[in-house]
């Protein structure tokens, strides 16, 4: 993004929009905010993850879900999920991707109400070089004990998501890494 700073809708609790504010001033101020994640599987079962570009203001050089992102202002859910899959890996999405489940706004998920949509593809991606530093397919079991291993190489979000899939959902899924069983 070039020029002027994002402005991000800030919520209440209930992820409400009660106001507008710059992206810095949201981040540091800890503003209830809105951002989704966009989990892509291949037929395989193997997740793709993004490894964020050591210049991003949070979470920097650490893996994150496959696309992530802050919804713009005015901007609903399934449209954020739509372009961020667009911008971030090149993925052209004519309707929002599945909707999984919703993250609720925390420390941890650094205070974002956070939608997590799934999608399969197959790449190969063209990965936006100011976002990301690069990418790899993973198993969802490698990524569970990735989370209990070494959890500081991976965005708190993204444990959040890893933590969900192998929890709720079956363990014929968290093997296969099939979530719609």
């Amino acid at each position: 993004m070039s020029g002027a700073e994002e402005i991000f809708d800030v919520v209440d609790d209930q992820d409400r929009v009660i106001g507008q504010r710059p992206r810095s001033e949201v981040h540091r101020l800890g503003l209830l905010h809105r951002s989704v994640h966009v989990l892509v599987f291949n037929a395989a079962g193997l997740m793709f993850l993004q490894k964020r570009s050591m210049h991003k203001d949070e979470n920097p050089g650490v893996w994150d879900a496959s696309i992530s992102g802050h919804l713009d202002t005015g901007e609903s859910y399934d449209q954020c999920a739509i372009r961020e899959s667009r911008e971030e890996l090149g993925i052209i999405l004519d309707v929002a991707p599945e909707p999984m489940f919703k993250l609720e706004a925390d420390a941890s998920t650094g205070y974002e109400f956070s939608w997590v949509y799934r999608t399969e593809s197959e790449g190969p991606f063209a990965l936006q070089a100011e976002e990301i530093d690069g990418g790899d397919w993973f198993e969802l079991d490698y990524l569970r004990r990735w989370c209990a291993d070494r959890p500081d190489e991976l965005a708190p979000p993204l444990r959040l998501i890893v933590d969900t899939l192998c929890t709720e959902f079956s363990d014929s899924t968290a093997r296969a890494g099939d979530i719609d069983e």
